[in-house]
């Protein structure tokens, strides 16, 4: 017997070593062909970019994985200890494997069944980082492996924190920073028992825990690790009781971006980014860019703007309603499938449940809800007919005129937008009429705010940077400017009389002043305050047109301008950015700027990689004071124009305000300069205009140029919107006045002659003029030797001469 045991034993011993030896050489060849576990020193993890506002509100965030990395100290026990409760109650205690975990998978495996976890935290990193998620033998042992051999490398904060930052938790998140906001709208820090015991449920099957699609299930599972949590002695029994009493609740925060607003400004940033870093940089970098953007004035331009639009768009009638539907037995689910915009919270979609003669009965949409579901209430009101006479005009490709009741209007199953009022519902209708506004920093280029059109949900097109248009007679400032700075003064006086030019096929281009007629002899002041197309072009062919097309690429209007006559009144095309960073040059006394959106961005470090504000300071750093002077900046920008012609100018469009084409914008009460324009047969409407700190430019037209209508100028139609958005930027602030440059003569003269004068009345202002000039001694008119050269040439009719020589008041 004792031989026998021996013999068995001797057999044992053998299977054993061949067995150890076999797995011994399993586990050395699995182990010689994984992956370096040392890149997790170097673990930078794909990071959300947050993009904010001048004042830190947060405007959007950019991800592939929804992600904010949080160092361990930064993380509050409450959340490690829900996790820990969860997923791996000895992870400070065992050496990277549970054993008897491990045993009882390998025994599921056996039996058949499909192969279970019972991963610790760090099997979890093993296989989050650096493995698959293939259920194998091979690589559960794959993973045990490297999991012993980071507890060697790294300490169990630091193995906790790569966790913590990198599981996926459901909701598009990573990382428990990310999830409290997607499901709690908080930091972490901010986070009750309960709803740390709900995202430490998550790791497991965030989606069979859905808070919209499985909410029970998603209760259960809280509850469970919160009585984990006792049994650990995290919490007291009194205070998991009291969680678990709690309410199953979610807050998500809301995607996209945070400011309402802001759609156009926030889009151009992301496309900013991408150009200056690429677009991983964007979604996976982590940056921190902090913007140019007032939210304040944001709102303020929004709501100017878009005020300016629907006026112009109802006064043309009814086009029809958004969409017809068939009412089934619930209309709120025909009206939910109709998309609304998502950028204009005033206005809501409803339809029309029936319609008489003097008001309508109308079903609002029903707002959504967790999961993106219809709510079930139904909200049914009123449309009165007096809140829709607009609409009583008929511009739809059935019929067009005037009606007489609501019925004729809308019918049961429109779809139509509406808008709550003081005295009820109003009906609105998107408006075909587009626009743009930009408000921008004259000393420094930053762009305050930006409105590119009525509807960014509607159109993504950005009109303020992306719409090239004819800027028509706002671009003449530059015209004048260019004058101005060579040899000109504001009293040279310039003939207003027909102009017939020779077009180079054989015809011939005859420019005329808007509304017709011509002034004969004037000054540049009332020729800019008038905005005389017949001066303008004199003056600049006086010039020679390479020198304005000089000045205007010097501006950054144009990259390029052509040096045809036609392009003085503003016949190229540019866009309001880069017209209202022209006119901030002529604001801030003549020093070149670059428009900006962006202040500043820093890395995932919080190092600075791009700063605006490139003005040098030597002194800034100093570490201590040695009765030195106080800093200074140093600002070494480009003079692009003499800060007496910058201030010359300025004075002429005050003048165009004050007298001219803009006198609606003399209602600010404060000094404002800005010039009107508006291009042939009015498909375009422009001003721009600027204080001392601030400048505005709108344009307002069809995407698809046509003309707008007979008086849709740029006084009547864009300045209306410069002064509702400048009385709300402006309030509460005391006027300031242009400075005038020092060395600077104020001279009194006559606007119209151009003339010294000694005496009052409406026409005697006080002039600029630089040191060495002024009035001239003699009166002489600019452009008359050219008329005659052109009458003697044969290149004027004989209807043009005799226009010209009444025109110019006998002179010729």
């Amino acid at each position: 017997m004792i031989r026998l045991i021996g013999y068995f034993f001797g057999i044992g011993s053998v299977l054993f070593l061949l067995v150890a030896g076999g797995l011994a050489w399993y586990v050395e060849k699995i182990g010689n062909d994984l992956p370096d576990y040392e890149v997790l020193a170097d673990y930078q993890p794909p990071v959300t970019t947050r993009v904010h506002a001048s004042d830190g509100a947060l405007m959007a965030e950019y991800a592939r994985e929804r992600r904010l990395f949080l160092p361990i100290q930064a993380i509050p026990n409450r959340v490690k200890n829900a996790f820990l409760s969860a997923e791996d109650k000895n992870f400070y205690s065992h050496p990277g494997v549970d054993i008897e975990g491990i045993a009882r998978a390998v025994m599921v495996m056996a039996q058949g069944q499909r192969m279970q976890g019972a991963s610790t935290i760090t099997q979890q990193v093993a296989k989050n980082f650096l493995l698959s998620n293939e259920r194998t033998f091979d690589r559960k042992v794959k993973e045990a492996i490297l999991s012993m051999r980071i507890e060697q490398a790294y300490s169990k904060d630091k193995i906790l924190e790569l966790y913590l930052n990198e599981i996926y938790l459901g909701m598009g998140s990573y990382g428990i920073a990310a999830a409290s906001l997607a499901y709690f709208d908080k930091s972490v820090n901010d986070l009750t028992i309960e709803e740390a015991a709900y995202l430490a449920a998550l790791p497991k099957a965030p989606e069979n825990y859905n808070p919209y699609r499985n909410p029970d299930e998603a209760k259960r599972r809280r509850d469970w690790v919160i009585g984990q949590m006792v049994q650990n002695g995290f919490i007291t029994a009194e205070e998991g009781d009291a969680a678990k009493a709690r309410p199953f609740e979610v807050n998500p925060r809301p995607s996209g971006t945070y400011i309402a607003t802001a759609e156009y400004f926030t889009e151009d940033v992301r496309r900013e980014i991408i150009q200056r870093y690429g677009i991983d940089a964007l979604y996976e970098g982590g940056l921190s860019v902090r913007t140019t953007l007032d939210p304040q004035l944001q709102s303020f331009a929004r709501a100017a703007l878009q005020k300016a639009l629907v006026d112009f768009d109802q006064k043309h009638g009814w086009r029809g309603p958004v969409k017809h539907v068939e009412l089934g037995s619930d209309w709120g689910v025909a009206v939910g499938e109709v998309p609304a915009f998502t950028d204009v919270p005033e206005w809501r979609l409803a339809v029309v449940l029936s319609a008489s003669d003097g008001e309508a009965s109308i079903g609002l949409q029903p707002e959504r809800v967790g999961g993106n579901k219809l709510s079930s209430e139904r909200e049914i009101a009123t449309l009165d007919k007096a809140n829709m006479k607009w609409a009583m005009t008929l511009n739809t490709p059935e019929k067009k005129g005037r009606v007489g009741s609501v019925s004729d209007v809308l019918s049961r199953g429109d779809v139509v937008y509406v808008q709550a009022g003081d005295d009820g519902w109003k009906l609105r209708q998107p408006p075909e009429v587009q626009g743009a506004l930009v408000a921008m920093e004259p000393e420094t280029g930053r762009v305050r705010a930006m409105v590119g059109g009525f509807s960014y949900s509607e159109s993504e097109f950005n009109r303020a940077s992306q719409a090239y248009r004819q800027p028509g007679s706002s671009f003449k400032p530059f015209v004048y400017a260019t004058a101005l700075d060579n040899g000109y003064t504001p009293a040279s006086v310039i003939l207003d009389a027909p102009i017939s030019l020779p077009d180079g096929t054989g015809g011939f281009w005859t420019p005329s002043n808007y509304g017709g007629g011509s002034a004969g002899p004037s000054t540049l002041r009332l020729g800019i305050e008038k905005s005389r197309n017949l001066m303008t072009v004199r003056l600049a062919r006086d010039m020679g047109m390479k020198l304005v097309a000089e000045y205007a690429e010097r501006f950054g209007i144009y990259d390029k301008l052509k040096p045809y006559l036609p392009m003085a009144l503003g016949a190229g095309e540019t866009t309001v950015l880069r017209m209202v960073g022209a006119y901030s040059v002529l604001a801030n006394g003549g020093r070149s700027i670059e428009p900006t959106l962006i202040d500043r961005i820093q890395d995932r470090y919080g190092r600075t990689i791009y700063k605006h504000d490139r003005r040098f300071c030597a002194e800034c750093n100093t570490p201590d004071y040695r009765g030195q002077s106080e800093p200074e900046l140093v600002d070494e920008r480009d003079q692009v124009l003499d800060p007496m012609t910058a201030y010359q100018i300025t004075s002429m469009m005050e003048g165009v305000v004050q007298r001219g084409t803009a006198t609606k914008v003399r209602e600010l009460g404060f000094p404002v300069a800005g010039k009107t324009g508006t291009t042939n047969e009015e498909k375009d409407a422009w001003f721009v205009g600027f204080t001392p700190d601030l400048v505005a430019g709108i344009y307002l037209g069809y995407d698809q140029p046509r003309p707008m209508g007979h008086g849709a100028t740029g006084g009547g139609l864009a300045a209306p919107v410069f002064i509702d958005f400048m009385k709300e930027a402006m309030k509460g602030k005391p006027p300031v006045d242009f400075k005038v440059p020092e060395g600077m003569e104020l001279v009194a003269v006559n606007r119209k002659t151009g003339m010294r004068s000694s005496g009052g009345g409406a026409d005697v202002i006080m002039e600029a003029f630089k040191p060495g000039t002024g009035p001239a001694d003699s009166y002489s008119v600019i452009g008359m030797d050219a008329v005659a050269s052109d009458v003697q040439r044969g290149v004027v009719s004989e209807q043009t001469r005799q226009a010209i020589s009444a025109g110019a008041g006998g002179l010729f």
